[in-house]
């Protein structure tokens, strides 16, 4: 639960320090399970289902590794139960990691790590983090910033490996990017307690965000992350 407090938004954690030969790497995951939070990939574009609750969870979590530098945000999105209507495109089922750039994290090495910090004996710190509101930035802010040009150094970078999408970036990247998860939580819930909703793609009121990340040294080639509110699908 993310609540609103003198210091900003506050969520419940859990951190966990794992040692990989030489290195050790800290890690920090949602304290309790996400229950209507989704991620999916389908026909290379990703596609993330969140309610208002774990929607702001997430976004939460998203403007921590903002603040986190030295840290890897897991959020275990695969064992969510499906989101209604999901299915007739194949979809896989991903969890996603959030590692600023300058951990220069390989994903290559996630497997292993994941491996530890699953492990029924695994120790972890169970926290609450809080982030000033301020860090959600508004549209204005961002297009103020850009000056009518898209900056690709403030895009995430994409990667897939072992069931899990990762997106690297600075600062400014994950700031950027989190308001879109934090809008489409304070839009949808009006939007579908007034308008017709069907689960699925289209046929509804469909309110979505699209958050675009740098794929190649060809600026124009981006892929799509694709944000949409649904309302709560398990307890």
């Amino acid at each position: 639960m993310v609540a609103i407090g003198r210091d900003g938004l506050r969520v419940k954690i859990a951190v966990q320090r794992v040692r990989l030969g030489s290195e050790e790497f800290r890690v920090i995951r949602p304290a309790t399970p996400l229950h209507n939070g989704a991620l999916y990939e389908t026909d290379h574009r990703y596609e993330m289902y969140v309610d208002r609750v774990d929607g702001r969870r997430i976004g939460t979590l998203w403007l921590l590794a903002a603040r986190s530098p030295r840290s890897l945000i897991h959020l275990p999105m695969r064992a969510t139960p499906t989101v209604p209507g999901i299915g007739w495109r194949d979809e896989k089922p991903l969890d996603l990691v959030l590692a600023h750039r300058s951990l220069q994290f390989r994903p290559s090495r996630w497997k292993r790590l994941r491996e530890r910090i699953t492990a029924g004996n695994a120790p972890r710190e169970l926290r609450t983090a809080g982030v000033p509101e301020s860090d959600v930035l508004s549209d204005q802010e961002v297009d103020d910033a850009r000056l009518g040009g898209q900056r690709d150094r403030d895009l995430l970078r994409p990667h897939v490996h072992a069931e899990t999408l990762f997106l690297t970036g600075t600062t400014r990247a994950f700031r950027e990017s989190a308001r879109h998860v934090f809008a489409v939580t304070k839009e949808g819930p009006p939007a579908a307690a007034t308008e017709l909703y069907i689960p699925g793609p289209g046929c509804n009121y469909h309110l979505c965000r699209g958050l675009y990340t740098w794929k190649n040294p060809q600026a124009h080639d981006r892929e799509h992350i694709h944000v949409v509110f649904s309302p709560r699908w398990a307890k």
